[in-house]
Order: structure tokens, then sequence, then C-alpha cells
């Protein structure tokens, strides 16, 4: 058993290139920019695809611009949550698109496929499900009646710019490396499919997801999930048939049964730990993600906020189905018996074992079909890359550039506030910027699935105990939020990371000498430290400086300056007083 988590790294931190990353450079001729053999049809369903959601992405931010010059949204809530006029139906598809990316049925696809690995430790598809119901159930509606734009909305309203300036540290690393991970797997299919350099194919894909986010924001991001949600479920399934019934394709029903099978083995001793901390991690930093609460945010009623958040998990674990199928085709499969022995090594190395997907696409289905998968991927990735790179410079705008350029503008010219197309424009230029640091990202990665945990891990030890403080917890405060997040950071960073070599100065109980990995659910752990300090540290300086602290003007209290955030506590006093006379006329009916 000790062997899967040293596997699981290794395709991650190993310096090696794969064989089929040896054979490309991007200073190359343009010649060499593709493989020897070029599939045309697959260039040119490529090419007709992105064009498609271009175009699809332009119209949709025309329309929906024009739609809510009818209406009293400023101009930056018409980009980062489209006026709050997403319908239901749109949302669900938006939803489901965004979590079921690249990452999602690549990573499902590899992790069954992998040995020692197999269907009961892809945590993924279930996690990410609970996640969102979760989420639906005890955050969607709290968030959305008090009116946000962005998650960091209820830290700027009771911690001040400074606390929500460094919350946002985590989660635009969460959305880079979710981004940067998405992309690899689009990069990998496309290189398997088509020929097309890995580097190239990430470039490629990642121009043209920055290009219609920058036009169009949250509609473009909307209507074009509809378009590709279509084509992750056709694509999928017309797959499987024709990968089936390949003669070098033992039935799946028959290798389940067979020991080292697709299905797994169930952790034991103190693996135990490590896959509750692992699952834990998926579900509930799950939680706080923007490109989750934009989802939320942009719905017309918490209601429909609620709905989309429940039927997107049941999306999810449904459009997980192909994937794990696929991947235990893969499994399945003497691969000596296909054209993969041109491709690759034989038996499959671990390198390319991320490659399980576009492989099963390439050596097992008929060219055309192939073509249709390929679409399948892209359109997963484009589906979630689009939202995180959206998600990320939301954020930067809302909460870290406007509210320090206007205490920059108050200070030097009273009354000098960024404008809303001020604001507008620096998360367009935020999104060119977000984007292009995923893709140099994403053409280091290899494993997929490897990444894709890294991307939940910061999230779930920093923001999850913040997020659940900031919404249930109203004697929480600045102060304690500042230490609990200090806490958490030094306490993640201790225990270590194997993806990124940082060895672990805090070993805990059952540390695994050989792979380096702590077995020991260190991360739940200190998360949950993380969050007691929070609530305690939050009470001791509530009784040191007595009730002053729970003055709302201390809460908005600039560390930065020693001066009260008047321009926000003026909103705050404003949004208090309109809820407070919501409350009235609710209780005098």
């Amino acid at each position: 058993m000790k062997e899967r988590l040293s596997l699981a790294y290794s395709l991650s931190i190993t310096e090696k290139k794969s064989t089929w990353e040896c054979r490309f450079d991007v200073n190359n001729s343009p010649r060499e920019l593709l493989r020897g053999r070029i599939n045309v049809p697959g260039l040119i369903g490529v090419i007709v695809f992105y064009i498609v959601i271009l175009v699809v992405g332009i119209v949709a931010s025309w329309w929906g611009m024009r739609k809510n010059k009818q209406q009293s949204n400023t101009e930056s809530e018409d980009v980062m949550i489209a006026g709050r006029n997403i319908g239901l139906f749109v949302g669900i598809f938006t939803m489901t698109a965004t979590w079921v990316g690249g990452g999602y049925i690549n990573g499902t696809a590899e992790f069954v496929f992998t040995p020692g690995y197999g269907l009961i430790w892809t945590q993924a598809p279930v996690a990410y499900a609970i996640s969102l119901v979760l989420g639906g159930l005890f955050f969607a509606r709290k968030m959305r009646d008090a009116g946000y734009v962005t998650m960091l909305d209820p830290f700027r309203r009771r911690y001040g710019r400074v606390m929500a300036a460094l919350l946002y540290i985590p989660a635009l690393l969460g959305d880079i490396f979710w981004t940067a991970a998405i992309l690899s797997a689009l990069g990998s299919s496309l290189s398997v499919i088509i020929g097309l350099n890995h580097i190239w194919a990430v470039i490629i894909s990642a121009a043209i997801t920055i290009l219609y986010t920058f036009i169009g924001g949250l509609y473009s991001v909307a209507y074009t999930d509809v378009i590709q949600l279509i084509c992750i479920i056709v694509g999928l399934w017309l797959v499987i048939p024709f990968a089936m019934l390949h003669p070098a394709v033992t039935s799946i029903a028959n290798t389940a049964n067979k020991n080292s099978s697709w299905l797994g083995e169930a952790p034991t001793g103190y693996w135990i730990g490590n896959y509750v901390d692992s699952a834990l991690l998926l579900i509930l930093g799950g939680i706080p993600w923007q490109v989750y609460f934009q989802r939320v945010l942009s719905q017309r009623t918490s209601r429909g906020s609620t709905i989309l958040s429940l039927a997107a998990g049941l999306g999810c674990i449904i459009l997980a189905i192909p994937a794990v199928i696929i991947g235990a085709i893969a499994a399945s499969t003497d691969w000596n018996a296909t054209s993969y022995r041109e491709f690759g090594d034989i038996p499959v190395p671990p390198t390319d074992y991320s490659l399980a997907l576009p492989m099963v696409m390439q050596f097992l289905t008929p060219v055309p079909v192939a073509v249709i998968g390929l679409g399948a991927v892209s359109a997963a990735v484009m589906s979630s890359a689009d939202s995180s790179v959206l998600s990320s410079s939301s954020m930067f705008a809302r909460n870290v550039y406007q509210p320090l350029r206007n205490a920059l503008g108050n200070k030097c010219c009273k009354g000098n506030e960024a404008s809303e197309r001020e604001v507008v424009w620096v998360m367009r230029a935020a999104v060119i910027v977000v984007g292009v640091s995923a893709a140099v990202m994403g053409i280091k990665v290899q494993s997929v699935y490897g990444l894709w945990y890294l991307c939940a891990d910061l999230v779930y030890v920093i923001l999850f105990p913040q997020l659940l403080c900031v919404i249930y917890l109203p004697f929480t405060n600045v102060y304690g939020s500042l230490v609990g997040y200090i806490v958490g950071w030094i306490l993640r960073l201790l225990g270590g990371e194997a993806l990124i070599n940082l060895d672990p100065v805090i070993v805990y109980p059952w540390y695994d000498q050989d792979s380096g990995y702590q077995l020991f659910p260190f991360k739940t752990l200190t998360m949950i430290i993380s969050f007691i300090t929070i609530v305690v540290s939050s009470l001791l300086f509530r009784i040191l400086c007595g009730n002053h602290l729970t003055n709302l003007e201390v809460n908005c209290y600039d560390m930065t300056t020693g001066e009260v955030n008047t321009a926000y506590d003026g909103e705050i006093k404003s949004e208090y007083r309109n809820q407070n006379d919501d409350n009235n006329i609710s209780g005098n009916l």
C-alpha cells in the first residue's frame, strides 16, 4: 500500500520528461510543432469547435449587456455576476460544467486506470458532489440574501479591506492551480489525438478562453457552458461503445474481479487516516471557491441558488460515470495489441497514466469518434478554465483594487474613487494576467490528479474556517481572523508538501519514510486548529478591548494606516439600515 502514494507523487515531481514530451521543443520549426502524422480531421474539428465557442461567447456578451441596460445594476455587477439575471436552467448548466472540467474527467479516468488506485481511491466525483450539496444547504442562501457580489465581500464587510486582500491570496493560488491542471489535461489530449505540441495546445486553448472571458464576463462564460456541457455528455458517451468493442479490450466486468483490478483496494491501517483527510479536503475545500459563489450570486432568488447547487451535485455524479468507464476500459486493454506501441513504451509507464482518456479515444475508437471525444475534452477544459480566470479577476478588481483605489483617492483627492468602468477594466486586465499565469503552470505540470488535490489544499486549510466563521459566528473579528490566517499558513507549510519538494518540519504520527508522506490527517487537523484559533482569538480580543471591539467601525479598521475604513463603513451602515427596514416591514406584516 505504501507504493500507492509514492507512485502518485512520482508522477508530479519527477524531473525526467516523459517519452512523449521529449519529442517536442517549443523552439522547433513550424512543421515540428505537430507530431509526425497530423490528424487533419481532428485539427479541423478543434478549430471549428473553438470558433463556435468564441462566437457564442461574444454573442452572449452582447445580448446580456443589452438586456441589462434596462435594469439598475452597476456595470461591474453586469460583468461579474451577469446582473443577477442568470436563469435556473442556465445556472444549473454553468454550475455543473464548471466542476466537470478537464481535471475532473481526465483525473477520474487517470486514477481508475492507475494500478493500485482504482475507483475506490477516485474520491473527487463523490466528494465534489457532496460539497455542492453542503454549499447549497448551508451557504448559498445566506450569501445570496446578503446581496454579495464576490465570495470575499463578507470578509470585506466584517473584517475590513486588508483582511479581505490577505484572504485573496489562497483563493488566487487555488484558481491558478485549478486552471493549470485542466489546461494541462487539454494539452495532453490534443497531443495524443491530433499530434499538436502540448505547449502550443495549452497556449492556444488559454488564448481562446481568455479572449471571450475578457469580452463578456459571466454572460459569455455561462452561455458557452451550456454548449460545452452538451458536448461533454455527447462526446464521452459516444466513445464508450466503440472502445468497449475493440478487440484489444477485455470486458470490464471480468477485469473487475482480478487482482489489482480497476476497482482498486480499500485503504487499511494508517492509510485510512490519509483517505479520510483527502476526502474531507475535497468536500469542505470545495465550498469556498468564487467559481461556485459566482453562480450562486448570479441567481435571481436565493431559492434558485440552492436548487442549482443541489442539481449540480447530482450532475457531477452522473457525468463522472462515463469517465470511470473509460478509465476501466483503459485498465482492461492489452495496449500491446493496439497502435499505442508506436506511441509509447509497453507496459504503459507511470508518466502516461494521466493520458488514459485521450489514449482510449485515439487508439480504441475510429477517427470521427475520437474527434468528437476530443471536443468533449476541450469543452470540459474551457468550461472550467474560463470560470476560474473570471473568478480571481473579479475578486481582485472588487476586493483588492477598488478598496485600495478608493482609500488613496479619498486621502489624496476627497471623493476621487474608482468608477464602475475603471473596476471593469481592471478586472479585464486581471483576466489576462491570471490566464497567462495558469497557462505557464499548465505547461510544466505532469499529473492532473496530483495538482487537482493541491488546488483545494490551501482553500481547505485557510479559507474554509474563515468562511465558516464570517457567515455563522458574528462575534468573530478581524484580529481573530488574522491570527487564524497566520496559524493556518504556518502549520500547513510546516507539514511539508511532496508536490513541491517541501520537506516536513513537523513530522506527524504515521509518517511514511519511503514516500516522505504524512499519513496522519494533518490537513484536517490544521483546518480545525485554524478555526479554533479564529474563535479563541476573537473572544480574547473582545474581552481585552471590551465592547469597543464590537463596534462596526472597529471591524472595518484599516490595519495599514491606523484609520477607520470610512468609505466602506458608510456602505455597510446603509446596507444594515436597509436590512433592518426590511426586517421591520416583514415583522409588521
